[in-house]
């Protein structure tokens, strides 16, 4: 069942039964390098990731990254939505897309749909963006989105400098 829906694209909740895409997601080179090494190298390995993250995430919070999935042909191209971290005050967007289907504007359109989800449907003030500096298509993308560049900072696991964005709801143009 979808959460949030656009044009091209179905956003809906991860279960055990996406485990194969996620595997494939999170052991691309680009995810490894700009988002880090989660430890998933087997299905049962991804199983159990889908249950300690996304799904307690829903639980607990009632928000999430979902798969993005495209209304045609229901093929999963990557996963969106929003993330709130114990580190953090507030929800940070967050998407990782295939390679294969980079450049066609999928991880815009599904994340201007998550950020309208979260300040219109959830009443959220403020979403932050984070992201490695060297990763300059998600710093497009968080500016495209709206979100501007406040400080750097070190957020767990990783154990690395990453740039904080932020964008407040009166900011968004929700449902735009």
């Amino acid at each position: 069942m979808s959460v949030i829906e656009t044009p091209r694209l179905s956003l809906r909740e991860i279960t055990t039964g996406d485990a194969e895409f996620v595997f494939a997601l999170m052991n691309e080179p680009a995810y490894h390098q700009h988002i880090g090494d989660r430890g998933i190298r087997t299905l049962e390995n991804a199983r159990t990731y889908i249950l300690e993250k996304f799904t307690l995430s829903y639980a607990r919070f009632g928000f999430g990254l979902y798969l993005v999935e495209l209304k045609e042909g229901k093929i999963p191209v990557g996963i969106c939505g929003l993330v709130k971290r114990d580190a953090l005050l507030n929800p940070d967007i967050g998407f990782a897309f295939l390679q294969e289907h980079w450049s066609r504007g999928f991880a815009f359109e599904a994340a201007c749909a998550a950020l309208d989800y979260g300040f219109g449907t959830l009443g959220l003030k403020t979403v932050l963006g984070i992201t490695s500096p060297a990763n300059q298509a998600s710093i497009r993308l968080l500016e495209k989105l709206g979100l501007q560049y406040q400080r750097m900072i070190r957020v767990p696991p990783n154990d690395r400098d990453s740039m904080l964005f932020s964008i407040e709801a009166e900011m968004a143009e929700v449902g735009a």
